[in-house]
């Protein structure tokens, strides 16, 4: 059951991975690098400040800065824990697949980071500010889910790496959001 769920991995994989051309890499690998996303979180920030004030804006920087650390090193844990290949160092599918970056990164890719990295900020947001801030949800939502599918358009990750990472993410997103509200009563303003 496990190798037929693999299979549909990897097929869906060399899919979706085989729908890029030149036209859009450039695009993809925009999305993909983390540093192209410091205007979202600048605006973020501003937002925080805008509707929380300075006492709860510490508040959600430390939380932010925990919630990253944690999905970051738990995907870690489970890349070298899991060791599944990234399909760019797989030898089933690494000849026959798109990559479109110049390096595959390291040799194993359960669960995608950036995934993780990319929901769970966006949950924790969508968490403070769906009330506050129209359209928020959306914006937060759609970011996540291109920088989750630019993994898999550049080669670097499976779909399940992918969707994994992002449940992994909103899980801890949501969980430090709520965290971050309970401080906020306890110490903010």
């Amino acid at each position: 059951m496990l190798e037929q769920i693999l299979q549909y991995d990897k097929d869906l994989f060399l899919f979706l991975n085989g729908l890029g051309t030149e036209t859009w890499d450039g695009f993809w690998m925009f999305m993909t690098t983390t540093r192209n996303s410091a205007p979202l979180y600048l605006l973020l920030l501003y937002l925080t400040y805008k509707h929380l004030g300075w006492k709860n804006t510490a508040i959600v920087l430390v939380s932010v800065a925990l919630l990253i650390t944690c999905t970051d090193q738990l995907a870690n844990f489970f890349k070298y824990g899991v060791g599944r290949l990234r399909p760019c160092h797989d030898p089933e599918v690494s000849s026959v697949m798109r990559l479109v970056k110049s390096y595959c990164g390291g040799q194993y890719g359960y669960f995608s980071a950036h995934a993780a990295n990319s929901f769970g900020p966006a949950v924790f947001f969508i968490v403070l500010f769906h009330q506050k801030v129209k359209y928020i949800s959306w914006v937060l939502l759609l970011w996540a889910c291109i920088v989750t599918y630019s993994r898999i358009y550049i080669g670097v990750h499976y779909p399940l790496d992918v969707i994994t990472g992002a449940f992994i993410g909103s899980l801890f997103g949501w969980l430090f959001a709520k965290l971050a509200i309970f401080a906020f009563q306890k110490i903010g303003t």
